[in-house]
């Protein structure tokens, strides 16, 4: 096989499939090649799994105040068995979409493991073997556990989080979980609500090296204690044993816990060995990320890099915004440049939390003059009717000219919610269009408004924010 494409994306996660959809709808002949699952990890291990068991662990943690609603019957139970069949299911049917999707745009799909011969065609091992003369390449090849000292992942025992969705879960009992970032303090919410009994081994506080408030991170501390979650800090996961149907794992403070299996919530690196990317003159820094330009470009003209394999934030949601920059200038040479500060950060845990744009010290850094608007859920009328009524909206501002800088929502629903600020256009003008917006009512979208509104008021930029 050997066939000539505008277009050769390798990886068909969420960067890769948004990459070839967006370079087809815009009249580019391309193809896509996958190894393993279509869809890559945030399909089939990754995003869309975990948000299905989050909106199962939610609806068993609100299962409480049920009876107060006039709703019998309860509490709720979690199980994990069932719930790991209904991600499958939803897997399925969203890969399903996918390939169809794709299809339908006359996208060449391939199967088999690719690499770069040194140029820019592409060579593919596997069912579809072969080569593609690809005038530009996009390389979405995505991230990996990454591996710990000390310790061997172990089917059904030690557990990454690929290993967690690639294989029938455990059964539930008791589980530790390691990790403090965003994979852990979403994961020991959700199996907790699931039926086990978790042991989260933090290495600090959740969340502490985001750029969440202190304020957001002690609203979500404060849930997870109320659902009874705490986080054992001061020792990191050091080594692991099993012991008959045990998992034994030693911290580096001398302490031995055990449970019936161990989940890690460790990291990730990026996958970008094999691919002949040195043959190609495609460059990596120190820890394996592909070095890219603002314009997705690599060391080597016609191949771009996207995603979890040069993009140090490691969401899909930076992903699928390097894919459209990356198809931009793929269509007209330095058309558009990333910003990651302006893609959302979401965390699905005992709180749902997003984020987006510079954080207060970030802001003083780049010399603004941050002013803040501030409002609660607690007095939200369609919060309170749902019960929904924790968290809040606040938003970052430059006092002088009334920039919108960044803003944070913490509560349910917020991960949608953001999008209100991800959606403007420019910063200048964007606290002026929400305040010139229509909202539904009773709506959490208000608060967003009412964030706004406080902030015109509270520091003097009326003229900025209402035009007046």
């Amino acid at each position: 096989m050997r066939e000539s494409l505008d277009l050769m994306v390798i990886g068909s996660g969420p960067g890769g499939y948004r990459a070839a959809i967006y370079a087809a709808l815009r009249g580019l002949s391309v193809g896509i090649v996958e190894e393993a699952d279509w869809g890559g990890t945030c399909l089939n291990r990754g995003c869309i799994p975990k948000k299905d068991w989050h909106y199962t662990a939610k609806t068993i943690a609100r299962s409480a105040k049920f009876a107060d609603r006039g709703i019998a019957g309860g509490p709720l139970r979690g199980d994990l068995a069932k719930a790991w069949t209904h991600q499958e299911r939803v897997v399925a049917q969203v890969q399903e979409s996918y390939v169809g999707f794709m299809d339908r745009l006359k996208v060449r799909k391939f199967r088999g493991r690719a690499r770069l011969d040194g140029d820019t065609n592409v060579v593919i091992d596997g069912p579809d073997a072969g080569t593609v003369e690809a005038a530009n390449v996009i390389l979405a090849t995505g991230s990996r556990p990454a591996p710990l000292p000390g310790v061997e992942p172990i089917s059904g025992k030690v557990l990454t989080t690929d290993m967690l969705f690639d294989e029938e879960a455990p059964p539930a009992g008791e589980v530790i979980v390691a990790g403090s970032g965003i994979i852990g303090t979403e994961m020991a919410f959700i199996l907790a609500q699931l039926g086990c009994s978790v042991t989260w081994v933090a290495s600090g506080a959740p969340l502490r090296k985001t750029k969440f408030t202190p304020q957001a991170r002690g609203a979500l501390e404060d849930k997870l204690r109320e659902y009874g979650i705490e986080w054992r800090t001061g020792g990191r996961l050091a080594g692991t044993r099993v012991e008959g149907a045990r998992v034994l794992a030693e911290l580096d403070d001398g302490a031995i816990l055990e449970a019936d299996w161990l989940l890690l919530g460790t990291g990730r690196e990026p996958v970008t060995t094999d691919l002949g990317l040195g043959g190609a003159g495609v460059e990596t820094d120190g820890k394996g990320y592909i070095q890219v330009d603002a314009h997705r470009r690599t060391t080597r003209a016609g191949i771009y890099a996207i995603g979890d394999c040069a993009n140090r934030n490691q969401t899909a949601n930076h992903a699928m915004a390097d894919a459209v920059v990356a198809v931009k200038n793929i269509l007209e040479a330095e058309s558009a440049e990333a910003d990651d500060d302006l893609v959302p950060e979401v965390v699905y845990s005992a709180l749902e939390m997003a984020r987006v744009g510079l954080d207060d010290d970030e802001a003083e850094d780049a010399e603004y003059e941050p002013a803040v608007g501030f409002t609660s859920f607690e007095t939200n009328p369609k919060a309170l009717g749902q019960d929904t009524d924790e968290g809040f909206t606040r938003l970052l501002a430059d006092m002088d000219e009334g920039i919108l800088l960044g803003g944070e929502i913490i509560g349910d629903s917020a991960g949608e919610l953001i999008h209100i600020l991800t959606s403007q256009p420019d910063p200048e003008t964007a606290l002026n269009r929400i305040a010139q917006g229509k909202f539904n009512h009773p709506a959490m979208a208000e608060e967003v408004l009412n964030s706004t509104e406080t902030l015109a008021a509270n520091w003097g930029l009326g003229p900025e924010i209402f035009g007046e």
